[in-house]
């Protein structure tokens, strides 16, 4: 198992980087992007009346991604939304490596073809930081 090199990693080492090289114009690969890291986040709103929904968004994450979710706390109080601050609002988790590629396979894969009316990513969900972004309503698109 110490040899095991994730599909998505294995088709953009060999297939998608030498392309942006020559698309590009790069002068060495070092130049041509790489996923860092995935950040898959929750906010539960009703979490403040109900503790047991943060604890299910937790167990939903971890299955989800494989990988053990936190508790997310607020960094502000909001006095319309009768949030304190730090109290706790979400969940989330940081992939990196091996699991970042497993779980970004089964998102392009598995889970978007399963959303109704998908379209495709829209190219509004990039920050113009190397950021992107994509929000997903409901988490039945994944089999886990």
């Amino acid at each position: 198992m110490d040899n095991y090199v994730p599909r998505l990693k294995k088709v953009y080492k060999d297939t998608v980087a030498p392309e942006l090289v020559k698309e590009f114009g790069y002068t060495t690969p070092m130049q041509v992007p790489v996923v860092k890291k995935i950040v898959v986040s929750m906010g539960v709103g009703e979490a403040l009346t109900n503790k047991k929904l943060l604890d299910a968004a937790v167990a939903d994450l971890t299955q989800i991604t494989g990988q053990h979710a936190v508790k997310t706390k607020a960094k502000k109080s909001i006095a319309n939304f009768k949030l304190r601050e730090g109290n706790e609002v979400g969940a989330m988790v940081t992939l990196r490596g091996t699991m970042m590629y497993e779980f970004m396979d089964r998102l392009i894969n598995v889970a978007l073809p399963r959303v109704k009316d998908f379209r495709g990513i829209k190219s509004t969900g990039f920050d113009g930081h190397g950021n992107f972004s994509l929000g997903i309503t409901e988490q039945i698109i994944f089999p886990e």
